[in-house]
């Protein structure tokens, strides 16, 4: 849906596109533990796309794209479920105020892909002000847990990052799957795409450990 949106972002080549669209067939979900996961991945949008901008950070902007699809599937969904719940008029004051917050949220999540498309676009902003937000005590960071990563094969209680480097993983993608605020039994695996929150020189660290270049968690 992304690319059907803004189809001048994605390049075709043999191996096809960055996002294929798929399609979306209905299934029976939660509408309370939706709405959640709508506000949760609106609030990830709009910090990514917003640190996307300010540190000019290309792989944050494309994450926004990533969980731009996710939010126009579960919208989707929301609104299938909500339509077929419909029996009487109280069901439809019900489901009017469920779409309504569903719309409500999915215009945050845009607005979040369109500051994401500012960056990848290359528009940027005044050298000034991205100047004294770098000088922010936290920024974010995307990074793929490598095999030769000691991160691999870990729970985070294990790894303890936020106590020994001030960095935290805020949320993680495993293949199509988004784990938003991992618990502290969450084992990471090689391959994950992680989104974590942190000092600058924490995030510097955490790339390293991410990568494999550091083998041992400061």
């Amino acid at each position: 849906m992304v690319k059907a949106l803004h189809p001048e972002l994605f390049d075709e080549d043999e191996e096809g596109t960055l996002i294929e669209h798929t399609p979306i067939h209905y299934q029976p979900i939660s509408v309370r533990d939706a709405l959640r996961e709508l506000k949760d991945l609106s609030e990830l949008m709009i910090d990514l796309a917003y640190s996307s901008v300010l540190f000019r950070d290309n792989d944050l902007a494309e994450e926004v794209l990533v969980l731009t699809e996710r939010v126009d599937r579960l919208s989707y969904l929301l609104i299938m479920n909500a339509a077929l719940a419909v029996r009487d008029k109280r069901d439809a004051e019900h489901a009017a105020g469920i779409l309504k917050a569903t719309d409500s949220i999915h215009k945050i999540a845009s607005a979040a892909t369109d500051i994401a498309i500012v960056q990848l676009h290359g528009i940027g902003i005044h050298p000034t002000v991205q100047e004294a937000f770098k000088k922010a005590e936290e920024r974010f960071v995307r990074a793929t847990i490598s095999n030769q990563s000691i991160l691999a094969g870990k729970r985070l209680q294990e790894l303890s990052l936020e106590s020994r480097i001030g960095v935290g993983i805020i949320s993680l993608r495993r293949g199509k799957r988004w784990i938003l605020n991992p618990k502290p039994t969450f084992k990471l695996s090689p391959g994950d795409v992680a989104i974590a929150k942190g000092s600058e020189r924490g995030i510097l660290q955490f790339l390293q450990l991410a990568k494999g270049d550091l083998r041992e968690v400061p």
